[in-house]
């Protein structure tokens, strides 16, 4: 009869101590989350900054580039930047294998959306190849770049699915819609990629 009353009481005396750990430990990740920043406006040297690494990336993107023809003797398009208020791509005309580089300038802190590019399906239809969020109460400047690429995801099988002209839209605002025309031609050192079906 007593090891009965001892076995109650060491598993009551246990039910207490498993509570109180698993108590304390639901207190602890409670507390270990980070809390809410606030987003102040960037000041002046954050925006120096800012523009002084975009100016270091597009130096990069040049030298990089520059390597390629030197190489390969390419000459791409020259850079001409279509531009729609804060926004710019590099080039209206790009062959098979490049890269579009785009450049966010100067967001106000009240603009968000998403960029986003379209393939062309016919001469009157589009589809999605891919967005661009952005933000300008988080990032007021910055660049990115994507190459368009075949994919049996996408369902984008041969190189015909990319040859055409493209639509940048900007949505969530109000800025014109840029343009730009990916034509049948390929950057050196990519042929085979674009020589057959891949779906």
């Amino acid at each position: 009869m007593n090891e009965l009353k001892i076995i109650v009481m060491l598993a009551g005396i246990g039910v207490v101590v498993v509570g109180g750990y698993f108590a304390v430990q639901s207190n602890t990740i409670q507390n270990d989350f980070p809390k809410e920043e606030i987003i102040t406006e960037a000041t002046e040297s954050e925006l120096e900054e800012e523009v002084e690494i975009q100016s270091k990336i597009e130096e990069k993107y040049a030298e990089i580039e520059k390597q390629i023809i030197d190489k390969e003797e390419y000459k791409p398009a020259p850079r001409d930047w279509p531009t729609s208020g804060p926004f710019e791509i590099d080039r209206s005309r790009y062959v098979l294998g490049e890269s579009v580089f785009v450049s966010i300038k100067n967001l106000q802190p009240q603009e968000k959306g998403q960029i986003a590019f379209l393939r062309p399906l016919n001469e009157t239809h589009y589809s999605v190849y891919i967005t661009i969020p952005f933000d300008g109460s988080v990032k007021l400047t910055f660049n990115q770049y994507f190459k368009p690429d075949l994919s049996t995801v996408k369902r984008i099988c041969s190189k015909n699915d990319l040859i055409g002209r493209w639509a940048v839209v900007f949505q969530g605002t109000n800025y014109e819609n840029l343009h730009f025309e990916i034509v049948d031609q390929v950057i050196p050192g990519s042929k085979e990629n674009y020589q057959e079906k891949v779906c």
